[in-house]
């Protein structure tokens, strides 16, 4: 078998969700936040706060991992020759999924990938959150059967699809230099950049560390398509197990090293950075679940895509990042004590909304293109 054979094959998709299993706890041992040494949700949630989008203190930091899985993707793409600039398939209506799927993610406390990490870290709460996330995706696949669809991509100016890459590079930027303009007449700092000095954002592995195994990754996962949405959805709609094989692969290889590390603690109660509310680890996660479908792909496949020139995906990860700031300005984003407040009431409306969306949207030029047909 080929090199190239290998990495689009099912053992593809096993090797990377292997990698992810195996890096994501070892970044944990080497500072990153329990069970999150992998978090697309969570990380972006990060860098809103290190950018100053939302204001609560503790999680403020422009996380390396998101850089490098962007940038390992475009360098995977560009070695194979597979790099190109695309995009103009509904991107409004993807920034809008992107928000709802960030809210959803921030309620249950985490992404699908972090689901599977917690689950291979003992943390049992991430059950109810994985059944959610399936849930969703079977939902989303009622809408796929009866004809969904965000339109056509199509190829667009070279300086399209690099604008993703060069904002990761800034953001790399930015981290290194951590530029201050100045001091609030309290001495707090007004910027431009923002570091938590405890909580979550102040857990963090060393920068070049995490922008590495976050290059790796992003540099295999382009090449097996690598998706935790497909997974599901594939193993729904086509009973295809290839890539439900990588998200099983994860779940283990994040079980086995967290037990050699001595960070596997089974239980529900006490768990790093998690809730024990049954209901909306569900129901977050069956919103995030069915909005990432809807969207495109998991929040890691999205930044695969961005990177490779997928300008769609782009539009995507920019809703995400704006939901993330949203769900801390707005209160919405859950705690260790449970679903905050507001939390329940926007993922009702974000399910509203998505349904909404599911039951209305069509290919519009095949439409149009079956009219001319018909006349």
């Amino acid at each position: 078998m080929s090199l190239k054979g290998l990495f689009e094959g099912r053992w593809g998709i096993i090797i990377t969700g292997l990698v992810v299993g195996i890096l994501a706890p070892i970044l944990v041992k080497l500072g990153n936040p329990g069970n999150m040494g992998v978090c697309v949700a969570c990380f972006t949630r990060d860098i809103a706060g290190g950018l100053g989008l939302h204001r609560a203190a503790a999680v403020q930091y422009i996380r390396p991992e998101i850089i490098g899985l962007v940038l390992g993707a475009t360098i995977a793409a560009l070695a194979a020759g597979e790099w190109r600039a695309r995009g103009g398939s509904s991107p409004l209506v993807r920034y809008i999924m992107g928000v709802i799927a960030a809210i959803g993610a921030l309620v249950f406390l985490g992404c699908p990938w972090r689901a599977f990490l917690r689950l291979g870290g003992g943390d049992w709460n991430a059950i109810v959150g994985l059944i959610g996330f399936a849930a969703g995706i079977w939902a989303a696949t009622f809408f796929l059967r009866r004809g969904y669809s965000l339109g056509r991509s199509r190829p667009m100016a070279p300086v399209m699809g690099w604008i993703m890459p060069a904002v990761m590079v800034g953001l790399l930027a930015l981290l290194l230099a951590a530029p201050l303009f100045g001091r609030d007449a309290d001495g707090n700092p007004v910027g431009p950049v923002f570091f938590s000095t405890s909580g979550p954002g102040a857990q963090h592995a060393a920068w070049w560390i995490s922008l590495l195994a976050a290059l790796a990754i992003g540099f295999l996962a382009q090449r097996s398509r690598f998706c935790s949405v497909g997974a599901f959805r594939n193993l729904f709609m086509l009973r295809d197990t290839k890539l439900f094989m990588g998200v099983v692969a994860l779940a283990a290889a994040a079980f086995v090293t967290n037990l050699v590390l001595g960070q596997f603690k089974p239980g529900f109660a006490g768990q790093p950075i998690a809730h024990t509310d049954g209901l909306w680890n569900f129901m977050g996660m069956l919103l995030s679940g069915l909005a990432f479908t809807l969207g495109g792909g998991c929040p890691g496949r999205q930044l695969f895509l961005a990177g490779e020139g997928d300008t769609d995906a782009a539009v995507f990860f920019f809703g995400l990042l704006t939901g993330a700031a949203m769900a801390h300005n707005f209160n919405l984003a859950s705690s260790a004590a449970g679903p905050s407040p507001y939390g329940p009431a926007a993922v009702i409306i974000g399910l509203v909304v998505v349904v909404i969306l599911g039951l209305t949207l069509r290919d519009v030029a095949e439409g149009e293109e079956k009219s001319r047909s018909a006349a």
